[in-house]
Order: structure tokens, then C-alpha cells, then sequence
């Protein structure tokens, strides 16, 4: 295993997937990087965690950069196409992800991959931390930077550091937050200390057995399934058996368990999650050990319909090379949450909620100056995952296309940046937001861009000879929105899609003049292009379908072909405002992707008659 330099431009720490996506960004942007995980794999949530069906940021105008390049090469890839399930409109195999992570980063001459690595110290001058002392293969070594960045799920570099930040929950009185707890009930129900982060889930992997290719869906036995045991004895009461298995669908029939409904998230531990052994010692064991027990349940329940896959690398295998072996279980957990940085400023639940009015967007963030430091787009709807009834959260959701949607919101850049440190930022889940607003800002396509923003500010603040915290926000949104490779929205634009001609345009005109931003997400000044139903992207694997569009009287859409009818959704602002504008049953060709899983029709485009 090489060793990495002892000086570099920007040192990444973590195996999260906001760390892989920062290095990426900053060695593209020109930096030297080191990029240390101390695991085998690189991606965190997308690969090595094993969560991988993604949620939010699915609707075209919200598929932009490192996420949207993701995206579209997974589906290149994966020649069955991505719609396989029910909780996402994309499914991949956790292999097919980390081999494209690493494909990229060994495309990048300036970028240097260390697995197997810890970090042992820091040292600091005033506010610049100036090296870290690191572990890697049992060499110690000191590696000397410019920028600093935590890319870990769980912040583990900042206690490292002696960097400010968060944990656990905090009262209503704070901040006004709408859906946090009061102060009083903080201190006097034990739940809150039992469960100060939302519950981990250690992701296995099962597959569905006599599948017979892409489309088939042969189901559990007919005869009455087995009863599940306890501890998941209600895992299949509000779906089904089968409902509650295809949930995770991904390409070849693999199935991923991530179920919380009384299914593998785990509930045993508080605070203890975040010591830096958590996984590797007695807590991960009973994680394992759990989720194993889950997979067994389901396999008996339904007859040997599902059985454990084998998808990940065991201990003995634990090559840099290996993206594949014989055992179900990821290679981590998914940590939901862990210790979040005290920045500069903090997201907090009404940054994420739609403004009032009819408004269909969060509030747009803004610095001292006036300006505008939006540097990545959300729009997920908010999820906390804890024992026993969902907790209630303000709604941020909406109708589009047939289905619900998350209402949009922007990440500020400050939040990326260390209060205490002038040249620390953080790239993944940890970045400074409030325990509430951490269950919309935590999912893989955001922690991507985020990832991304703060790789590309570190490499742009090299270059500039400034740290991070002066670098203006600016120059940071020209670099993303004119990235050549994976050019990423700053602001969200509902009725413009990542494909569109002006898209770039329109964003830097929404960063001009703020003020023509309307409350359903629009430009003033439309291009028409960008409400034209047969304009949206080509898929592979997509078909032209011949049936009759009518309203379902719920909100939604049915594309009736004969006399079979499938929920009809689509990503795309322009068939979207086709359907808005549809007034009577209507038969037209629809260009689209076929999911008898979810069960939709995933349309794209109108073909034209």
C-alpha cells in the first residue's frame, strides 16, 4: 500500500460518501489531495454502506452535479436500467457504484488514496490546523496541508481536531424550530437520552430467488407466509410480505434491507455509536447480528423467495481491489447521524420549509453581504428514524408529476465551514445543521453536491491563495454551475431540468436578479423550451408506450393500455406541466421505463402522434 506525501494542498479524512465526492471535486479543481478512509471501499452511503436505492434529488431540474454524473453513468452501466423498486426511482448494485468511484478518482493524477488510515493527531497555529498525524498500513506519519476537510458520516475528525460541534437534540427555545422538543420534555422523558441520534441501520443484502431477468416479478409462495418472530413480528403489517422484500429492489432481483418499520434499523445504543470502534467491536456485532436475524426472518416467512446475497468482500478478502465477495452484509453501517460542526452559520427545519403563500421552495440563504450563498440543492422531505411511532415533522412535501415530492431547499456555504478553524470544512452529513433539519440533509444526492462544494471551494482557495472561509461565494457558484464534467445547480429552478440548453444560464440569471424567482419555483423569463413535453432526456432502455392518460382523482395520474392500468409518474417539469394541464382522458404515445415493482409507468416524454 503506498504512503501518502507528506504535504498536500487539501487533506480529505473518512469513507463517507461527501469525502469521496470533496477529493474528487478538489483534485479536478487542481488541488493536491489526499483523500484517507479507514475502510477499503470509498463511496460510504453509496456503496460501502449498502444503500442503494437513493432518496431525493430525484426530479430532472434536481439532478445535477457529482450526483447527476452518478446518476446517468449508473445507468449506463446497469443494463437492466435503475427502476426496480418501490422507496426510489433508481436501484444499483453496491459494486457497480464503487467501481465507478474508483474508476474516477484514479483517473485524477493529483489525487492519492489511502484506505486502512487513522488519524492520530492535529496540530494548529491560531485558527489554521497545519498537519495531521496519520496511521497508514502501521506507518505514522505527519502530512502537512492546505485545507482540511472531514468527509466522514459521523465527524470524526472534528473531536480530533478540537473543532466546535453538536450532538444529539436540541430544544425548541433554541431556535424555534417547529417539530423540535420542548426544553421541559428535553429533561424529563428518558427517550430523548436512550436516543440522542437517529438509529443506524447495518444494510444486508438479499436476492430474489427464480427471478427470471429485468421485469419479471414472480412473487412469495401463494400459500399464507409464515408469521415474522419478534423482534419483527409487525415488520410486514402495514405493506404486505412481499411489499415490505421488494422495497430495496436493485438490478438482478438483489434485494437491500433497509427497512425501519419494526425491520433492521437499530435502536440498542446512544452516544456510543460514535466512538471511533463502534462498528469493528461489540456494537457492530450486534448490529450484524441483528440485521442477519432479519434476513433469516423474511427467508423463512417467505418460503426461501428471498435468500442472503453475496455482495460485499469478508474480512479475509479486504483487498484495495475488491468490490464484490460472499457476504451479505455491507461493509459499514449507515450512520444516519453522528456529530455535527459548529460553522459559521446553521441550517436549521424552517430553512428547509416552503415559504408561505402558495411558495413551493425553502427561503434562498443569504450572507452578511447581501449575497447569495446558496451551494447545493435538496429536496427530500424530512425523516427520522427512531423505536417506536414516526415522529411528527413540519410537511415539506408536494404533488408533481403524479407523485409526492420533497419541496426544494439550498445548503449556504458557511455552513460548510468550521467556526473555529479558518481553512476546515466539512463534506458529508456533519456539516452544521440542527439534530431536526439533519433528517432532510442527510441522504446521498445532497451529501454528494455538498461534497462537491466544499471539494471545489478548497481547491478554488488554494489556487487563490486565501483559506476557505475568505474565498467568495461567487467565484465558488461560477466553478460549480460551469464545471465540465458534473456542472452542479446552486439554486433551485422547478421548471428547468439538467438537460436543458439555457440551464446554466438560467441559474446565473437567478444569482443576478434573485427577485425573479416566483413562488412555484419558475423564471419569470421562461424559456420554452422548458415546459415542452417532448423535451425531456433519453434513458437507456426506455420504450414508446400507446394508451390513454386520465386523472386517477387523487392527485395522481393511470396510463391505461387495454385493460391494464399503471400509475403514471414522470422526473420531468415538461410532461409534468402537461399533466397539470390535462383536462380529459387523452391516448398518446409516452416515451418511458416500465416498473411492475413500484408498480409505474416512469414516462420521460411525449413521442408525438
Amino acid at each position: 500500500m503506498a504512503i501518502p506525501p507528506a504535504q498536500v494542498d487539501v487533506l480529505v479524512w473518512g469513507g463517507g460518501t461527501g469525502g469521496v465526492a470533496a477529493a474528487l471535486q478538489a483534485a479536478r479543481g487542481g488541488a493536491t489531495v489526499v483523500l484517507l478512509t479507514p475502510g477499503p471501499w470509498l463511496g460510504g452511503m453509496v456503496s460501502a454502506a449498502g444503500v442503494c436505492a437513493p432518496d431525493g434529488n430525484e426530479l430532472t431540474p434536481w439532478q445535477t452535479g457529482l450526483w447527476g454524473a452518478f446518476l446517468r453513468e449508473l445507468q449506463r452501466r446497469e443494463p437492466e436500467g435503475l427502476d426496480h423498486n418501490w422507496v426510489s426511482c433508481f436501484g444499483y448494485r453496491p459494486a457497480t457504484a464503487e467501481t465507478l468511484l474508483r474508476e474516477w478518482c484514479s483517473a485524477e493524477p493529483l489525487l492519492h488514496w489511502s484506505p486502512g488510515a487513522r488519524v492520530t493527531g492535529a496540530h494548529r497555529q491560531g485558527r489554521r490546523l497545519t498537519a495531521l498525524d496519520v496511521e497508514v498500513a502501521g506507518e505514522a506519519q505527519r502530512i502537512q496541508l492546505q485545507v482540511v476537510i472531514d468527509g466522514s458520516d459521523r465527524g470524526d475528525l472534528l473531536p480530533i481536531c478540537g473543532a466546535s460541534y453538536r450532538q444529539g437534540w436540541e430544544a425548541q427555545e433554541l431556535w424555534q424550530e417547529p417539530s423540535a422538543p420542548l426544553q421541559e420534555r428535553l429533561d424529563q422523558d428518558s427517550f430523548f437520552a436512550k436516543h440522542p441520534l437517529q438509529s443506524p441501520t447495518w444494510v444486508v443484502m438479499g436476492q430474489l430467488a427464480d427471478e427470471a431477468g429485468a421485469g419479471t416479478m414472480p412473487g412469495p409462495p401463494a400459500a399464507s407466509p409464515a408469521t415474522l418472530p419478534p423482534p419483527f413480528k409487525q415488520a410486514d403489517q402495514a405493506f404486505g410480505l412481499e411489499r415490505t422484500i421488494s422495497y430495496g429492489r436493485l438490478p438482478g432481483g438483489l434485494v437491500m434491507l433497509n427497512w425501519p418499520l419494526h425491520g433492521n434499523d437499530w435502536h440498542g445504543h446512544g452516544l456510543e455509536l460514535l466512538e471511533r470502534e463502534a462498528a469493528d467491536g461489540p456494537i457492530g456485532a450486534a448490529m450484524q447480528a441483528h440485521s442477519l436475524a432479519f434476513a433469516d426472518a423474511l427467508e423463512q416467512a417467505s418460503e426461501g423467495w428471498l435468500k442472503p446475497a453475496a455482495c460485499f468482500p469478508t474480512a479475509g478478502e479486504l483487498g484495495a481491489s475488491a468490490v464484490s465477495g460472499p457476504s451479505p452484509l455491507a461493509m459499514m453501517p449507515y450512520w444516519r447521524e453522528g456529530r455535527r460542526l459548529v460553522g459559521n452559520t446553521v441550517v436549521l427545519e424552517q430553512h428547509l420549509l416552503p415559504l408561505g403563500g402558495g411558495e413551493s421552495q425553502g427561503p434562498l440563504p443569504w450572507d452578511g453581504t447581501g449575497a447569495l450563498e446558496a451551494v447545493a440543492v435538496g429536496n427530500y422531505a424530512n425523516d427520522h428514524h427512531y423505536p417506536g411511532p414516526d415522529w411528527p415533522l413540519a410537511a415539506k412535501s408536494i404533488r408533481w408529476g403524479g407523485r409526492w415530492s420533497g419541496t426544494p431547499f439550498t445548503v449556504p456555504y458557511r455552513a460548510l465551514l468550521s467556526a473555529d478553524f479558518d481553512n476546515l470544512l466539512a463534506a458529508d452529513k456533519g456539516f452544521s445543521v440542527s439534530h431536526m433539519a439533519n433528517g432532510a440533509t442527510r441522504l446521498q444526492p445532497l451529501i454528494l453536491n455538498i461534497g462537491q462544494a466544499a471539494g471545489a471551494a478548497a481547491a478554488l482557495a488554494v489556487q487563490r491563495g486565501v483559506p476557505p472561509c475568505d474565498l467568495p461565494v461567487r467565484e465558488l457558484h461560477e466553478r460549480l454551475i460551469h464545471d465540465p464534467l458534473a456542472p452542479a445547480a446552486v439554486l433551485p429552478l422547478w421548471d428547468t431540468p439538467w438537460h436543458a440548453a439555457d440551464w446554466a444560464a438560467r441559474q446565473l440569471l437567478l444569482l443576478e436578479s434573485p427577485d425573479l424567482l416566483q413562488g412555484d419555483g419558475q423564471l419569470q423569463r421562461r424559456a420554452a423550451r422548458a415546459n415542452d413535453p417532448r423535451a425531456g432526456a433519453a434513458e437507456f432502455g426506455e420504450a414508446a408506450w400507446r394508451g390513454t392518460v386520465h386523472a386517477d382523482g387523487q392527485g395522481g395520474f393511470l396510463f391505461s393500455t387495454g385493460s391494464t392500468a399503471w400509475p403514471l409518474i414522470t422526473l420531468e417539469p415538461g410532461l409534468n406541466c402537461w399533466l397539470q394541464d390535462l383536462e380529459r382522458p387523452t391516448t398518446t404515445t409516452l416515451v418511458g421505463c416500465l416498473n411492475p415493482w413500484g408498480p409505474w409507468l416512469r414516462a420521460s416524454r411525449l413521442a408525438g402522434d
